[in-house]
């Protein structure tokens, strides 16, 4: 492996979580202007009957409704989550990790810019939402989130590295248990 590979590497990784995101963001905006052209907050229209309708809603709140008093609260979280995903984003030179923050940040930055574009005052906007699951009416950013939580959860769990060492690179930094230096 040449050194102007290992180069690469990162920029490739942060190509794939900027592509990422930006295929989620285009995603989200189209479905969210569709349904504001649409659809209407009077009545469902049944996709799958007894499991999934669509229905035009103006979310004040969070997941599930919550937090719709504090919206400037969710508003201010949602920013501060947006930056922290964009920073991962960069840092990580795992292509797993990148595809699962760039869905995380697609989809936060998708609910952000409704909060911002339908906001009456400071911070105070509502999120399109138009996929009524019986329970819980969403978008497609709530799903872009939702698989990327499970995703971040996953490598977490299979304990895959935000950052794994270069390929065949020596540790050569000592250890504080290593007795080989004591000899």
């Amino acid at each position: 492996m040449t050194e102007n590979t290992v180069a690469r590497r990162p920029r490739t990784r942060v190509a794939v979580f900027a592509c990422v995101a930006l295929v989620a963001l285009v995603l989200d905006r189209i479905t969210k202007n569709m349904a504001l052209a649409s659809l209407n907050t009077d009545h469902d229209i049944s996709v799958i009957p007894g499991l999934l309708s669509l229905r035009l809603l103006h979310n004040p709140g969070a997941s599930l409704g919550m937090g719709s008093s504090t919206t400037w609260l969710i508003s201010l979280l949602a920013i501060v989550a947006s930056i922290a995903l964009l920073v991962a984003g960069v840092m990580t030179t795992d292509k797993r990790w990148a595809i699962c923050l760039g869905l995380a940040f697609g989809g936060a930055v998708g609910n952000l810019i409704d909060r911002v574009m339908y906001a009456t005052g400071f911070l105070d906007g509502r999120v399109v939402d138009f996929l009524n699951y019986g329970w819980s009416v969403g978008n497609v950013a709530d799903i872009w989130l939702m698989v990327a939580g499970i995703g971040l959860v996953l490598l977490i769990v299979l304990s895959v590295p935000f950052r794994p060492t270069r390929e065949g690179a020596a540790d050569t930094a000592p250890h504080a248990y290593d007795k080989t230096e004591a000899r």
